[in-house]
């Protein structure tokens, strides 16, 4: 058989079935394989749609919607207009103890802290020793005047007072002493408390006792000079048988007197040596009482100034007890160039200071919430103290101003250290003690400077208007969207409100939604 026929044969061949069915397989699989191409390039396209966003749209789509009118709800409540500041617990006084002059004996130098018997945060009661310095003690009494000067016997004045009231507090009696007069009584006083401590006091007269013992050596003396002068003075005895009379008369009546008696130039009747002798005692006895009188007077100033003496770099007087020690300046051994502790006393109050503003806002009496973050509490207080003057001291602790005593006690005045200026100091009191812990912390201060008297209607400051006519009103929107105005009379305002109350009875109530703002003009009416 040849080529061409072979070829022939070939092509009219039956098909076979199983290739068919092969070939319409893979038909199908190729149209699946499109269609899921298709599918899943669609799904594709769709998420880009959504994913991807071109800048206008993005920024439409970011952009703030369409707004009407904002509004608020009308309240009734009390409204208070509150200033908010911070502020720092302290002690109602603060005493830094510096001690000057201190006298120490002869040949002493400078002033050393010998002793310091407390550490700080112990408490402190009136009559305790609180530091020794170059030997000498420091001490505490009751009372609210500083020690500005040593006192010592006849001194007189409050300071007296004050410290005859301290030590009597202490069980020690001032006896007959006048109030405000350092006598007899207070001197013996003073000289137990210090010995109740374990020190003796220093004299008034740092002399030894010699002026005392020249005054009475003095008396001594001027008593024997009387003495002497009275037995010089006393006339002599007559002698025995001589009459007593005179005369020569009978009868014992008395002779006249010579004419010439007590007259010429011969002794008369008074004169002689017996009776000069007589006029010069009496001279002599007068002259000597007088001395005696005058050293008697000088024993008695000796003596009344003699006695202890109570220096005031040796006392600190606080306002009340027990006491703290707030912190210590120096330790033994040191010199004394500044505090050498620092006592707090009194109750726990809040100090804070004021610029210019604040202050016009604020003055004694009003209401303040004292909220301490540290212990998540609030308590109520007063403003008890606005000052007049602006102070330069520092904040917190201690405002010094020292004394001649070296007894440096804080103030309410403007400060002489010629720091910073702080503005006004503001104290708040609390109405109930603050616990010792609060001491040292800073708290938030929410003074109520102004309120309502009682409930009233309040609505935000911006819900309120003046028309052209000078009307303050508000704009009331109703359920239906309808506005109509309504006008008031404003009151207090504070804290981004404002009480308001209607000019027509029953116009406004508690509820009432006002208009407090509206959407820009070019955002109204456009869609999403």
């Amino acid at each position: 058989m040849s080529g061409p026929e072979q070829v022939l044969e070939h092509r009219e061949a039956p098909a076979d079935p199983e290739d068919d069915r092969v070939g319409l397989a893979r038909g199908r699989r190729l149209v699946l394989a499109v269609v899921g191409g298709a599918a899943l390039m669609a799904v594709g396209g769709l998420l880009a749609t959504t994913l991807v966003k071109s800048p206008a749209q993005v920024a439409a789509e970011t952009g703030p919607p369409a707004q009407g009118a904002l509004t608020a709800e009308v309240e009734r409540r009390v409204l208070a207009q509150t200033v908010v500041m911070r502020g720092t617990v302290v002690a109602d006084q603060s005493v830094a103890v510096s001690p000057q002059g201190v006298r120490s004996g002869a040949g002493a130098g400078a002033a050393l802290v010998t002793r310091l018997p407390l550490q700080a945060g112990d408490p402190v009661t009136a009559g305790q020793l609180i530091a020794e310095v170059s030997g000498r003690p420091v001490f505490t009494l009751h009372g609210a005047l500083p020690m500005y000067r040593d006192l010592g016997p006849g001194a007189t004045g409050d300071d007296v007072a004050q410290l005859q009231q301290a030590l009597r507090e202490l069980g020690h009696g001032t006896g007959a002493d006048a109030r405000g007069v350092f006598g007899a009584g207070t001197k013996a006083a003073l000289t137990a408390r210090y010995r109740a401590i374990g020190y003796e006091p220093l004299p008034a007269v740092a002399d030894g006792g010699a002026a005392l013992k020249s005054a009475r050596e003095a008396v001594r003396s001027a008593t024997w000079a009387v003495e002497d002068a009275s037995d010089s003075a006393r006339p002599a005895a007559a002698p025995t048988g001589v009459p007593a009379e005179t005369g020569s008369g009978k009868g014992g009546a008395a002779a006249p007197p010579s004419p010439t008696a007590g007259s010429g130039p011969g002794p008369g009747p008074g004169s002689g040596p017996g009776s000069g002798s007589n006029t010069g005692s009496g001279r002599a006895l007068a002259r000597a009482r007088q001395a005696l009188g005058e050293a008697r007077a000088a024993l008695l100033a000796a003596e009344a100034a003699d006695g202890p003496m109570l220096p005031a770099s040796e006392t600190v007087f606080l306002g009340a007890f027990p006491a703290r020690v707030s912190s210590l300046g120096a330790r033994a051994g040191s010199p004394v160039s500044g505090p050498v502790l620092t006592l707090s006393a009194g109750e726990l109050v809040v100090e804070a200071y004021l610029k210019d503003d604040k202050r016009q806002l604020l003055r004694a009496g009003m209401t303040v919430v004292v909220s301490s973050e540290v212990s998540g509490t609030d308590v109520r207080g007063k403003v008890a103290l606005v000052a007049t003057e602006r102070s330069t001291a520092q904040p917190a602790g201690p405002l010094p101003q020292q004394n001649q005593g070296g007894q440096d006690s804080k103030g309410g005045g403007s400060g002489g250290g010629g720091g910073a200026d702080l503005g006004y100091r503001m104290v708040v009191r609390p109405d109930q003690p603050l616990p010792v812990g609060f001491a040292g912390q800073d708290v938030r201060l929410t003074v109520e400077s102004a309120a309502t008297d009682g409930e009233a209607l309040v609505v935000p400051v911006t819900a309120v208007s003046a028309g052209a006519d000078g009307r303050t009103v508000v704009t009331a929107v109703s359920a239906e969207g309808t506005q109509r105005r309504i006008e008031v009379r404003t009151g207090t305002s504070g804290d981004g409100f404002v009480a308001v109350a209607p000019a027509r009875a029953g116009a406004l109530a508690a509820g009432t939604r006002v208009v407090i703002g509206t959407a820009p003009r070019e955002a109204r009416g456009k869609t999403g």
